[in-house]
């Protein structure tokens, strides 16, 4: 097997670059009009439930795609020809872009976690515009699960207020923080992208820092210089994902380039965020360690002190799925040439009961050994708060 070949710009799945990172938050003209979200979002069909479709939130996102067609659905929940349509295999990075749905979130449950935050809060949204070949969120759903918006953002951000106010301060500090109870606001979506169709990731950040014992987080491939207007007052943790851009060109499809999730880091700091980097997934194929090698390099020579002495990672060796291993052989064979590797992965029941698979201990084991070090050696600065 060889390293993963890059993906050609004509490829369905082709990266889209961030002209409008220069503009700056203020400045120039909205970023959500701007060709870039154009061509990530061009909505043609929106799904939405009645009571979603008239809410505050939803007949804003109306207007933001006038020419949508508009579908009144009974729930987000398996719509027909949407979810579970085998067909849409054919249609994977087409439905991704073209297809939204508006519901409300009927069940609002924060859960332990531990791990990246102290507690997942109940997300507004689940779904994604971008194609990551080893997402596990289009499993939920069926096959290209596009983004869901939760309009009833009041009462998601009502409850998260409630636990919040519940716990009180933070008495001993964790992996997850050292003072601050963290909620990872977005699960099964990513919130950069959302600020792209509505005010959802917007009320969040500005609901957190009036809080002053917790602090939202949320991992993002995706560059929304909107965001750097939100005034987050350090009480917002975004993690920028990265991973060798050589990977990224084959899995990590219709996100920002990694070099401009890394470039981001210094003006989301400079905004009022607190900026940590997910190293995720960890892919190991032919030459694994020496593209993770480089990529530390890339961090230690163009971050500014000021993001380093406040960083810290993430590391996440990649997790599969049978099912979605056969969904992407239907739309991108390739991913699964370094993706699928059953002489090193095993079967992994999930914290949801789904059957996935994941490096077998001892291949894994080695590898997160063997990242520490390339770390160690080459960005000793940059913190690993937990390896999974």
């Amino acid at each position: 097997m060889h390293p993963p070949p890059p993906v050609p710009d004509d490829d369905p799945g082709t990266l889209f670059g961030l002209d409008a990172l220069a503009q700056g938050a203020g400045t120039g003209p909205s970023f959500r009009d701007s060709a870039t979200a154009r061509r990530l979002l061009p909505v043609r069909e929106i799904h939405a439930e009645p009571a979603a479709a008239a809410s505050p939130r939803g007949r804003q996102i109306l207007a933001r795609f006038p020419g949508a067609r508009l579908t009144e659905v009974a729930s987000h929940w398996g719509i027909p020809g949407l979810h579970g349509n085998e067909g849409n295999v054919e249609r994977w990075v087409r439905v991704k872009g073209e297809t939204l749905v508006l519901g409300e979130r009927k069940t609002l449950t924060t859960r332990p976690n531990g791990r990246s935050a102290d507690w997942i809060a109940p997300g507004a949204s689940n779904g994604c515009a971008m194609s990551c070949a080893y997402c596990y969120v289009p499993r939920r759903k069926g096959y290209a699960n596009p983004i869901t918006v939760f309009t009833n953002i009041d009462r998601i951000i009502g409850h998260i207020g409630r636990h919040v106010a519940r716990q009180g301060p933070k008495t001993e500090p964790n992996q997850c923080d050292a003072t601050a109870w963290v909620y990872d606001i977005g699960e099964n979506g990513d919130c950069s992208v959302d600020a792209l169709i509505s005010d959802n990731t917007a009320d969040l950040v500005r609901a957190f820092r009036r809080w002053p014992t917790a602090k939202a987080s949320f991992a993002t491939k995706f560059v929304n210089p909107d965001l750097l207007a939100l005034d987050p007052r350090g009480r917002t943790r975004i993690r920028f994902s990265v991973m060798p851009p050589q990977d990224a060109r084959l899995l990590d499809l219709r996100t920002s380039p990694v070099p401009e999730r890394i470039a981001a880091a210094a003006d989301f700091l400079d905004a009022g965020y607190e900026v940590h980097f997910n190293l995720s997934p960890v892919v190991l194929r032919p030459g694994w360690q020496d593209a993770w090698a480089e990529l530390l390099d890339h961090l230690d020579d163009v971050l500014p002190e000021r993001v380093k002495r406040q960083a810290a990672a993430e590391v996440i060796m990649l997790t599969h799925n049978r099912d979605l291993h056969e969904v992407n052989l239907g739309w991108h064979p390739r991913a699964e040439e370094v993706l699928w590797r059953p002489e090193l992965q095993q079967a992994k029941r999930s914290e949801n009961g789904a059957l996935n698979v994941r490096y077998r201990n001892q291949a894994k084991a080695e590898a997160v050994e063997t990242l520490r070090g390339l770390i160690t050696a080459r960005a000793p600065w940059l913190r690993v708060r937990y390896a999974f």
